[in-house]
């Protein structure tokens, strides 16, 4: 199960090892695709910590970060962005962007 976090546990939980963390709100249909290739992934990889973050209910990270569409999907490896996507990405997209970074 991806791990959903909050503005107050962001940077505590994405701070060690690359992370990838999925901004999303229930409502959107994207986020809703989104989803699953996330989760798909988190049970496979166990190099990589997955996590999201409802941006309506946590405005403040996806605000620093200058989010503007959803769903975004940011990773940062040791604490820093090394990444950002914006829309639907398939499972071999982000696997393919996740190995640069591993």
């Amino acid at each position: 199960m991806v791990k959903a976090i909050t503005d107050k546990t962001f940077a505590q939980e994405t701070d060690h090892g690359v992370v990838l963390t999925d901004f999303w709100a229930t409502w959107c249909g994207p986020c809703r695709m989104q989803s699953p290739v996330v989760e798909a992934l988190e049970s496979e990889d166990k190099t990589v910590k997955f996590t999201k973050m409802d941006v309506d209910e946590n405005p403040q990270t996806p605000q620093s970060f200058g989010i503007m569409a959803i769903p975004t999907l940011i990773i940062k490896k040791d604490g820093e962005v090394v990444d950002k996507l914006v829309g639907y990405h398939s499972k071999e997209q982000l696997q393919e962007t996740l190995a640069k970074y591993k």
